[in-house]
């Protein structure tokens, strides 16, 4: 099988290491099946897309919609070069899968509407399935709603008309598009059970995703919760798109 490609942001290792260690084990990949490439660490290097499976990118403590002042030379560099990796596997309409930062990152591209409108804290959120959501190969087998772990400052308000909307919750209008016929972003964790959960409020705790002092309190909401449903999300774009 030709590998899948993960890239990743978060120059935390805790959380890098987790993240990682998450997709493989919901992914049903060993380590020579999900090549890892830091983007926060070093600039992307050429890629032949040949060479993968897929492309799958996960969470990020960048914020798309900051104003570009706000944004440190490190995250202009890794939207630059997702912006450019995105031009080819649009074209392409070759395998994608975003998570979070997905939503931010491919939603730009097409033209979404990204702000802070529909912004979660962290915690657990019920996720309905749209009737397209319920046809698309990668959805297949789970239930219309069902829970899921997000946490994000920003979302989309207004998807393009060519993109499809495959899940939203209540409070978050967009939780999953599709661009194309192989393309998508999630704006839940499709990775994320409560343990990882927890992980990440520890470590990003002082981010501004939540005030530091409901750190425990939202690790003990979130330990209250047993999140399965959406690791079918992973374990189906890696059934459909493995080669």
């Amino acid at each position: 099988m030709l590998p899948f490609l993960l890239l990743a942001s978060r120059a935390e290792e805790a959380a890098a290491e987790d993240e990682y260690a998450a997709y493989l084990r919901y992914g049903g990949l060993e380590e020579r099946e999900l090549h890892r490439i830091r983007l926060e660490a070093a600039p992307l290097p050429p890629l032949d897309l040949s060479t993968y499976s897929g492309v799958i990118v996960g969470g990020s403590p960048f914020t798309s919609s900051d104003p570009p002042e706000h944004k440190s030379p490190v995250q202009r560099r890794v939207e630059q070069e997702l912006a450019a990796l995105l031009d080819q596997l649009v074209d392409l309409d070759f395998p994608f899968l975003g998570a979070c930062y997905g939503v931010g990152t491919l939603g730009s591209h097409q033209g979404a509407v990204i702000d802070r409108t529909y912004g979660e804290p962290l915690g657990a959120v019920e996720v309905e399935l749209t009737d397209e959501g319920l046809q698309d190969p990668i959805l297949q087998g789970m239930p219309r709603t069902f829970t899921a772990f997000t946490g994000h400052k920003e979302a989309v308000s207004v998807l393009p008309p060519h993109a499809v909307l495959l899940a939203r919750a209540a409070t978050c209008p967009v939780h999953m598009f599709r661009i194309r016929t192989n393309l998508y972003a999630t704006q839940f964790h499709p990775e994320l059970d409560a343990e990882g959960l927890v992980t990440r409020i520890d470590i990003y705790r002082h981010a501004g995703y939540f005030p530091p002092d409901s750190a425990g309190e939202l690790m003990a909401a979130a330990r209250r919760f047993t999140v399965t449903e959406p690791m079918a999300v992973l374990k189906n774009f890696v059934a459909r798109y493995a080669r």
